[in-house]
């Protein structure tokens, strides 16, 4: 029916003890996206209440190489068989219903569910496409769970849901990794110098032989006038300095340099030799 998909990697720790269940879904096509959701931020534990149709070609191809997610998802008659043995149930839940329950945002929602899985199952309970969950089914539920959408245009699909609260789930997991390690997951890479960078910044001395270089060659070609010179140095500078070059990007724009001059024909350039830039 479908190829195999490739394993999960890592052993995180909410690929099985938060548990996304769907109710009464009514397009498989969405239950693979969901597997795909789920996949792409490292859960795995899938439980179906009731699906229309599963499993189908359908929910295979949009699974897009989580069908192993799939394969291992668990098929329920009712709610209550999938929620059973859960120690907590969070539901997701447009706001203004007649008597308020807890409501949480996303982000809060997954430290709380990440908290109670460390002692047992966690359900993350999302409805039916065109109308959600019923009001017998949120009772079930400790919490509900509001998606702060734009209120001109609140509809979510199913997967984009899931996909909201699997990503607060794993920027949970990767910042609870990294404390007190040197792991550069969440750690953005901008500039010479950071973890990932593949050169070294440029060194002091190499950014001023390049300033010179750059000073000269407009000079050769009758751009800067050393006898009025303004501000036009100071503001290349200022350009320059404010990209946080690195060493092979001092190489190509010296090398640059070198070959304007030489088409310029200037004689007088000095100091302009370019290192490889392979």
């Amino acid at each position: 029916m479908h190829k195999p998909s490739p394993p999960l990697e890592g052993p995180d720790a909410f690929q099985d003890k938060i548990r996304i269940v769907l109710v009464e879904t009514s397009h498989s096509g969405n239950i693979g996206a969901v597997a795909r959701a789920m996949k792409n931020m490292g859960l795995a534990n899938l439980w179906l209440v009731n699906p229309n149709s599963f499993p189908d070609e359908a929910s295979y191809a949009r699974a897009a190489g989580a069908s192993d997610i799939l394969d291992r998802a668990q098929v329920v008659p009712s709610l209550d068989k999938a929620l059973e043995d859960c120690i907590m149930v969070m539901g997701t839940s447009a706001r203004g219903r007649k008597i308020p329950w807890p409501v949480l945002p996303p982000p809060e929602a997954a430290e709380i569910a990440a908290e109670k899985s460390l002692s047992g199952p966690v359900a993350l309970v999302f409805g039916r496409e065109n109308h959600g969950l019923s009001n017998d089914e949120l009772h079930l539920c400790h919490y509900h769970i509001h998606i702060p959408t734009n209120p001109d245009y609140s509809s979510l699909n199913l997967s984009m849901a899931v996909q909201i609260m699997c990503y607060e789930l794993r920027m949970l997991f990767l910042r609870n990794l990294e404390e007190g390690k040197d792991n550069p997951y969440l750690k953005p890479m901008l500039a010479p110098g950071d973890a990932g960078w593949d050169v070294p910044p440029a060194k002091v001395g190499d950014v001023e032989g390049f300033f010179g270089h750059l000073e000269q060659t407009l000079h050769d070609v009758d751009f800067h006038r050393r006898d009025n010179p303004r501000q036009l140095m100071s503001r290349l500078r200022r350009l320059f300095q404010r990209a946080k070059l690195d060493q092979m990007e001092i190489n190509i724009l010296r090398g640059i340099l070198s070959a304007v001059q030489k088409a310029a024909g200037a004689s007088g350039h000095t100091n302009s030799t370019k290192a490889s830039t392979d």
